[in-house]
């Protein structure tokens, strides 16, 4: 099973955008690229929602089927480990390995040696194709490395070949993710990960890193564009180094995590793959749980105050919600509006404040990572926010599609 050049995560909360998340990519697809949606939800989401794998596979085959589209699509297990895979090995074809929590874990002095030996014919000035400047690779530096990474690999492979077990080879694609840890992976961290990947025969198609800067979930990208756009491009061709080099899969690519709404990477990233030719795999996650709330806002009436009644709540359940995500938000509460200011507001004053137009006066980046995280208030309301998903399913899906294809893949591949 392989990845197109192309593919865009598009996470679904509630299950009900299948539809509208798909018109946006088939509607990009008409300028002449091949981009497959990936339908990903993880463990804590299903969780928090009630809903389990089995929904996500059915969501997407009728979305599919609904639109007559003929191309590539899957359905992402998303962050899974050992205890999380079980529920969704028979429904999802598509398995991001989440072994952050095994980064710097202890390796024997044997395997880190071993790995060590390995490496030996890339003692001394490595050159990488298209890097300025060659890499200086040290006995001690592979040391740091292994022991830093191997025992995160080896927890993918028994992953990995626990799916092989239950589904076979060459049925699903297998993603390796580490994004979510505090200190980003370099270049050169990278490309021996890669090589650890080789070594312990996972055929990953994508991998995750953790990059310097900011990557909060609905909100764009705060850091350096400048060093961010050499360590994007530095790892693009590392993977391609590796391809050769490691005998990894030719489908291989960068995988970016909390990856939507980041409106000023999209330029730097689109023309990096566009100029080396690569793929590239972008998950949104969460945007589409904004949109809906979005499309309440501005549907008015009772979708208007069910919008303000969700704010309300997440106003008073801040800490609690914030706890899962600390790592990928940062809210100032100094600046959330209070419960009796947005009960004021109109339905177009609460969608300027939270819909993410850069440079809108009314927009509040703060306001938007609290109702981000606040699915789970929505969750807790049940079939009375499904009824109006329902109610409001065209003034929602019309925010869903128009978000994905205006604001994400318009910017991403510049057209």
């Amino acid at each position: 099973m392989e990845l197109a050049k192309y593919t865009f995560g598009v996470g679904d909360r509630f299950a009900h955008q299948g539809k509208a998340q798909l018109r946006a990519i088939m509607r990009a697809n008409e300028s002449g690229l091949d981009i497959s949606p990936v339908w990903n939800k993880s463990n804590r989401e299903h969780i928090y929602v009630h809903t389990y794998p089995a929904d996500v596979r059915r969501e997407a085959d009728a979305a599919v089927a609904a639109l007559g589209f003929t191309g590539k699509y899957f359905v992402d297990a998303d962050h899974i480990n050992l205890s999380t895979v079980e529920p969704f090995i028979d429904t999802a074809d598509f398995f991001t390995l989440d072994v952050a929590a095994f980064i710097g874990k202890p390796s024997s002095d044997a395997d880190v040696a071993a790995f060590v030996a390995s490496c030996r014919e890339y003692l001394g000035e490595l050159a990488i194709p298209g890097i300025e400047k060659p890499i200086q690779v040290t006995p001690a530096l592979l040391a740091q490395v292994a022991g830093k990474f191997l025992a995160a690999i080896r927890q993918a492979a028994e992953i990995h070949a626990h799916l092989v077990a239950r589904k076979g080879e060459g049925n699903f694609v297998t993603e390796v993710s580490m994004d979510e840890v505090e200190t980003p992976q370099t270049p050169v961290d990278m490309l021996f990960i890669l090589k650890m990947i080789a070594d312990a025969g996972i055929p990953a198609q994508t991998i995750a890193p953790k990059f310097t800067g900011r990557f909060n979930k609905g909100v764009d990208y705060r850091g350096d564009l400048r060093q961010f756009a050499r360590e994007f491009e530095d790892d693009v061709l590392v993977i391609d180094f590796a391809v050769r080099e490691f005998g990894l899969p030719e489908s291989l690519k960068l995988s970016v995590h909390s990856g939507s709404d980041k409106f000023s990477l999209y330029p730097i990233m689109g023309d990096i793959v566009k100029k080396h030719g690569k793929g590239l795999h972008v998950k949104t996650a969460g945007t589409t749980w904004l949109e809906e709330v979005i499309g309440l806002a501005q549907a008015g009436g009772e979708g208007l105050a069910l919008a303000r009644e969700i704010y309300a709540s997440s106003y008073g359940r801040k800490d609690e919600l914030c706890a899962p995500y600390l790592d990928v938000i940062d809210i100032d509460g100094a600046k959330l509006p209070a419960v009796e200011e947005v009960e004021g507001w109109s339905g177009e004053s609460f969608v300027n404040a939270l819909r993410h137009v850069p440079g809108h006066p009314e927009y509040n980046p703060d306001f938007r990572q609290l109702v981000h995280v606040a699915y789970k208030i929505a969750a807790e309301m049940g079939e009375r926010y499904l009824s109006m998903l329902e109610r409001y399913d065209e003034i929602i899906g019309r925010c869903v599609e128009e978000n994905i294809y205006e604001r994400h893949l318009k910017r991403l591949f510049g057209w």
